[in-house]
């Protein structure tokens, strides 16, 4: 359930019973698997069945509103046959005043396999369309029952935004910011290695799955929401780990909120802020994406993020980036280049970062050479530089093993604090 800012985690994330259904040839394609589309109409299915035992499957028509999707996000991980039972299970993640997020898994009931995974936001709406508040016994019923992973929540109210996040682990915490025009899913192969830190990885506002947000976008918005988010999860302090736009918001982040501050992972990023030629560069991608949506910058942004090595090796790298860029949120992107192209320069903010840092850049980095990687680290007191070959922008992407290993050493080398 989203955490209001006051009231810290004073109602539960809900979970229902498991929902059961088989899979019959129909469900499936000329492979005999299920395919995409059937999947939806399953969760669509387990989503109604979940009401039963509550207050019951009409109860949307009882107050005149009806439930619509908004926004689908689904991931496959195993294929399904007819004759397995299939078993769905629903996780309330939020409930707002006219809309409600789900979280969904879909397992194969004889040998427990993780099928499929989808995030729903649903929107009521009267007769013409217009958004409707969530019947009171809606809400009532989602915030009665027991929680199903209050230790890593789908989603949080963040300064007013849905706000995506992944939490995994226990231990001090390691705050993962990623960069434009990405999602949190670009820290996913060091998020599940570095074991022995709660490492906790949002999508920024108007990125990923997180709302837009009508209060605007700046680094010094983005970086007041990591703080919040930071008290929702009821952490005093983290290492803050920047990667390109994130390295924009770490330093915001340092300026701001520098008590809570452990230490700087800065990974491909710099501290100057746009000149002339750059905000130009910005406005042009905004007119982009107003005219053709995220998606048209992939071809263009691509060759620059990844080393043309990466390019040519790695297809599922530039399937995922592509993907990226896709799904987030025309107004999201929007903003952030408005952010970045605003951006304070950062360069007078570097002789005064006195916690440890590591500067982590790619030796094929298009975007920010290697060059002003060590100007970086250089102009920051103590800080570490390494260099990761055979990467370009995208290092985390690229050579996820190289650059997970000199986190973790970093990480390692830290005084040890209280998470």
């Amino acid at each position: 359930m989203f955490c209001q800012p006051q009231a810290r985690w004073d109602r539960p994330v809900s979970s229902y019973p498991p929902v059961k259904i088989r899979v019959y040839p129909d469900d499936c394609d000329s492979f005999g698997h299920v395919n995409q589309s059937s999947f939806l109409r399953l969760f669509e299915r387990a989503r109604w069945e979940t009401l039963v035992p509550g207050p019951g499957m009409d109860v949307f028509a009882r107050h005149g509103v009806w439930p619509v999707v908004r926004k689908t996000m689904i991931e496959y991980h195993a294929s399904a046959v007819p004759g397995d039972l299939v078993r769905f299970e629903i996780l309330v993640t939020h409930v707002g005043h006219t809309s409600f997020s789900m979280h969904g898994t879909a397992r194969r009931d004889s040998d427990g396999t993780l099928l499929a995974e989808a995030n729903f936001v649903l929107v009521c709406v009267d007769r013409e369309s217009r958004p409707q508040q969530v019947p009171d016994e809606i809400s009532a019923f989602f915030g009665t029952k027991p929680a199903l992973r209050a230790s890593s929540p789908r989603h949080l109210l963040v300064r007013g935004v849905a706000t995506g996040v992944d939490v995994l682990g226990e231990g001090p915490a390691i705050l993962f910011v990623h960069g434009f025009p990405l999602d949190r899913s670009m820290w996913k192969h060091l998020t599940a290695t570095l074991t022995g830190w709660r490492r906790i990885a949002p999508d920024l506002r108007g990125m990923g799955t997180s709302d837009e947000a009508a209060s605007g976008y700046s680094v010094r918005e983005y970086a007041d929401d990591l703080a919040e988010l930071l008290d929702l999860l009821q952490v005093r302090d983290a290492v803050i780990c920047g990667f390109s736009m994130g390295g924009y918001v770490a330093f915001e982040f340092w300026r701001r909120h520098a008590d809570r501050v452990r230490a700087l992972v800065l990974v491909n990023t710099q501290a100057g802020a746009d000149d002339a030629e750059g905000r130009s560069g910005r406005d042009r991608m905004i007119k982009q994406v107003k005219r053709e949506g995220p998606a048209a910058l992939s071809d263009s942004l691509i060759p620059k993020l990844l080393a043309p090595s990466s390019i040519d090796t790695m297809p599922p790298v530039v399937e995922h980036v592509r993907t990226m860029i896709a799904r987030s949120p025309a107004g999201g992107v929007i903003g952030a280049l408005q952010a970045m192209k605003a951006r304070p320069d950062s360069t007078a903010t570097l002789a005064d970062i006195s916690v440890p840092t590591l500067v982590v850049a790619g030796k094929e980095d298009q975007l920010i050479p290697l060059g002003r990687a060590e100007a970086l680290a250089e102009r920051i007191p103590g800080a570490q530089l390494t260099v990761i070959p055979g990467a370009g922008h995208l290092a985390p992407l690229e050579q996820p093993v190289a650059t997970g290993r000199v986190i973790s050493e970093f990480l390692e080398a830290l005084p040890q604090a209280n998470g």
